[in-house]
């Protein structure tokens, strides 16, 4: 049985100032860059069963970045819809609703067909993308490069925790995670892992 990887995608200017970012695909930035690249050699003696990215161009970049190859892109991986906060950070949103916490309250739905969703709507889409990994991983590694809300909740269900319990994982740009099983259980081998 393999081990899952999880790989958040490198810094960008968003993830930089704290504004939450789901639609707006924004690039690496440098620093990005040069985190994705170091994590190429962290991956390159595994061989990989599957290895499924975002659509977004940032977890695609980091992916080739890192010397991931093979990739298939994967819808639910997609980050958290944050819907009307769309490229507001949390000391913003607090001003107007200062009791407001992702992990609970989820987001709201926003302008032009940009829906929030809810933790139990990103917990069901990280349920469908742990259901493809499970097939794949009597074969060897699954490797996923996302962004860091949505691979928090993947790794509270992963460990049959709530959505909302993803709060307790905090998930730094540029890094290598890594799911095992300790007696037939899921069990947290690594977090937050650089070269």
């Amino acid at each position: 049985m393999g081990d899952l990887l999880l790989v958040r995608h490198g810094e960008t200017e968003w993830s930089r100032s704290g504004q939450h970012t789901s639609f707006t695909d924004l690039p690496l930035t440098p620093r990005g860059e040069e985190q994705a690249t170091s994590l190429a050699p962290l991956l390159a003696d595994r061989t990989f069963a599957l290895v499924l990215t975002s659509p977004l161009a940032r977890a695609v970049r980091t992916a080739e970045l890192a010397g991931l190859t093979g990739t298939v892109r994967d819808a639910d991986l997609h980050e958290w819809y944050y819907g009307a906060y769309e490229g507001v950070t949390t000391e913003e949103i607090h001003r107007t609703r200062p009791d407001w916490d992702l992990w609970t309250d989820g987001g709201p739905a926003g302008p032009d067909g940009r829906p929030g969703e809810s933790p139990a709507e990103v917990g069901e889409r990280a349920d469908r993308v742990l259901s493809r990994a499970e097939k794949a991983l009597p074969e060897g590694d699954v490797m996923l490069v996302a962004h860091g809300h949505f691979l928090r909740v993947l790794t509270a269900r992963r460990l049959g925790l709530s959505p909302a319990e993803g709060r307790l994982f905090r998930l730094e740009t540029g890094t290598v995670c890594r799911l095992s099983t300790e007696h037939g259980r899921p069990v947290l081998a690594e977090w937050n892992t650089r070269a």
